[in-house]
């Protein structure tokens, strides 16, 4: 009976959402069930946002079970955005559906933004300031994140603008929040020792798509010392630190002890676990990022110390970090407390290298080279983090011409987040940002900060600072939209459209064509260097700029170009900027390429019917 009632209710429920004035048999038979089952129905799943209103407007008992801060709006909250879920703790008190129209209005208003963001800046890299419209919206920053996140989930191959964008914002707006909480953690005391916290902003900072957080790689980092504590069991079943609870790490004073956690750590993290050093694949970013380093189980010797240093604290062993060159190290204290020591009185720990521990004669054979007692010393948590962001400036700057430098840009950022008055990396930031062509404004800034700092620097500034403003001037004077007419006579020649997929018949690389010009447009030089004058038709035939699978951007002859029977999408990060879908067989442009492009999408539907038409053909025959 009471299943054929709910059954009943269930029925009579979206009923009451759609009538304006509903019969009242429909709404006794609702209003009459007891509250659990009607609060059950209402957050069945099957009623909207709208339904809920409309059937609390019915009835005073309907109206107090679908009161804002109830159990049916929360409902509405969760499933609508089950992300944000969370943010919110059981105990407070949350007025759910004010906050569902905040969260509404909040992801009306970063639509809006994102689709004006093509218009805006297609013709240009998104300008320092270009971001301010989303820092000034009202509203809980979670809010729009999470709204920008949607926009990545979309499922199928649409919206490809609109997803380049939206990540475009989020990348943004997640490492300014990142860098604004490393700034506060970096004006800790000297004594604040979370070197592991310290590790995590970088990596987040460098990854913030990513979903890194320090509680989850705390997590990783407790499930391996519950499997040391499970091995020190078994060598020493009273070892004090099996009694430590979590959150504590008290220091064991004897060295016999310590040595246990380490025999046994080493067991876990080397023998077990199979961490090692990547000796293989050592200038990978990927060794520097502590997620990673936890789930690939390799890494180099900083991150490799910084995960050992953080087990070894929380089993009661005190190493020490030591800024060693070439080679990180930690170091464990031999000697009496309270009594001088010097090097001699520690053991060297390379976690690169299984644990090993090394004599101060040792630790100088592993880098080849006498050095000096001060190198053997201990170092801050700034310290630590200044060798791992170096690590990865030095990494940076080994990126190919093609790509956007994102880390070098990335650890510039962090290096002068610590040391903001550093000039040389000052002038690397601005030359980088001129030679990418970007953030002309933000180049002067940063020019004028050097000029403040060390005026020995006129001549670099100097010329630095003329370019830039005729870089401001040429665009002042840039005309408007060029637009390319296949029927005009001068493109005659011109075979392939914009969205076409393409092989290269000497390299074989697939790609996307996004733009191109009746002949090679670029310079003498470029064209000498690339031996453009020993193709059978030179450079006095159609080029095309493509987007490569390999994340490149090439300028490639049409002689060079054949149609891809096969097509399949481009991986490449700037295929949103241009297109707004891939439809299986092809791109179509989305609206601000296809002003300058305006009769190629058409003869991009002829082509495409003319290779497959011609393809069936093939097989049948």
């Amino acid at each position: 009976m009471a299943a054929a009632a709910v059954d009943s209710a269930m029925e009579v429920v979206p009923a009451l959402a759609e009538e304006a004035a509903p019969e009242a048999a429909g709404l006794s038979c609702l209003v009459n069930l007891p509250g659990e089952v009607l609060e059950y129905i209402l957050c069945c799943g099957k009623l909207s946002a709208a339904d809920i209103g409309r059937v609390s407007s019915t009835c005073r008992r309907l109206r107090e079970l679908c009161q804002s801060s109830g159990k049916v709006w929360k409902e509405q909250f969760r499933v609508r955005w089950p992300s944000l879920m969370k943010h919110y703790s059981p105990t407070d008190y949350v007025n759910w559906l004010e906050e569902y129209k905040v969260r509404q209005k909040a992801g009306l208003e970063a639509r809006k933004i994102v689709a004006s963001f093509s218009k805006r800046f297609f013709s240009e890299h998104v300008p320092c300031n270009g971001f301010s419209d989303i820092e000034n919206l009202e509203g809980p920053e979670i809010f729009f994140e999470d709204e920008l996140v949607c926009i990545l989930n979309m499922e199928g191959r649409k919206a490809l603008t609109w997803k380049y964008y939206a990540k475009k914002i989020l990348y943004y707006l997640r490492q300014q929040k990142i860098l604004n909480n490393l700034k506060a953690f970096l004006q800790q005391p000297d004594d604040y020792e979370s070197y592991l916290e310290g590790a995590v902003y970088i990596d987040q900072y460098c990854n913030p798509l990513s979903d890194i957080s320090l509680k989850d790689i705390q997590a990783q980092i407790d499930s391996i010392v519950e499997l040391v504590c499970k091995t020190l069991r078994g060598i020493n079943g009273r070892h004090p630190s099996l009694t430590f609870k979590a959150g504590e790490s008290p220091m064991i004073m004897e060295i016999e002890l310590q040595s246990q956690v380490l025999d046994a750590m080493n067991y876990v993290l080397y023998d077990q676990l199979k961490f090692k050093g990547n000796r293989m694949d050592y200038y990978n970013a990927l060794n520097l990022y502590m997620h990673q380093v936890l789930i690939r189980r390799t890494g180099i010797p900083i991150s490799m110390s910084l995960l050992y240093l953080t087990i070894a604290r929380q089993l009661g062993v005190p190493l020490e970090p030591v800024n060693f060159p070439s080679h990180f190290l930690l170091r464990w204290c031999q000697g009496a407390e309270g009594a001088t020591l010097d090097i001699f009185d520690y053991i060297y720990i390379d976690a690169f290298g299984k644990g090993k521990q090394l004599t101060v004669k040792e630790c100088e054979y592993l880098i080849g080279q006498h050095v000096t007692a001060a190198l053997y010393g201990v170092v801050n948590v700034k310290k630590v983090l200044q060798r791992m962001v170096g690590n990865l400036l030095s990494l940076g700057k080994r990126e190919g011409i093609d790509q956007s430098y994102q880390l070098l840009r990335d650890s510039l950022d962090l290096y002068l987040a610590m040391y903001p008055d550093q000039v040389q990396l000052l002038l690397l930031q601005a030359r980088l940002y001129f030679h990418l062509g970007i953030w002309p404004e933000k180049v002067l800034d940063i020019l004028q900060h050097i000029q403040t700092l060390d005026p020995g620097q006129h001549g670099a500034v100097g010329y630095l600072v003329q370019h830039t403003l005729e870089h401001i001037e040429r665009k002042k004077e840039e005309v408007g939209v060029e637009v390319k007419l296949r029927s005009d006579e001068k493109h005659r020649d011109v075979c392939y459209s914009i969205g076409l997929i393409m092989k290269h018949k000497r390299y074989g690389y697939n790609c996307v064509i996004y733009g191109w010009d009746p002949t090679c447009m670029m310079g003498h030089e470029w064209i000498r260097n690339m031996n453009v004058h020993s193709l059978p038709h030179g450079h006095h035939q159609p080029f095309y700029n493509v987007l490569v699978e390999d994340g490149s951007c090439r300028y490639a002859a049409q002689e060079n170009l054949e149609y891809n029977v096969e097509p399949q999408e481009i991986s490449h990060p700037d295929v949103g900027r241009y297109f707004s879908e891939f439809t299986g067989t092809h791109y179509i442009p989305n609206a601000e390429l296809e002003i300058r492009y305006p009769e190629d999408l058409e003869s991009v539907y002829e082509t495409v019917q003319n290779i497959y038409s011609a393809k069936k053909e093939s097989i049948d025959e």
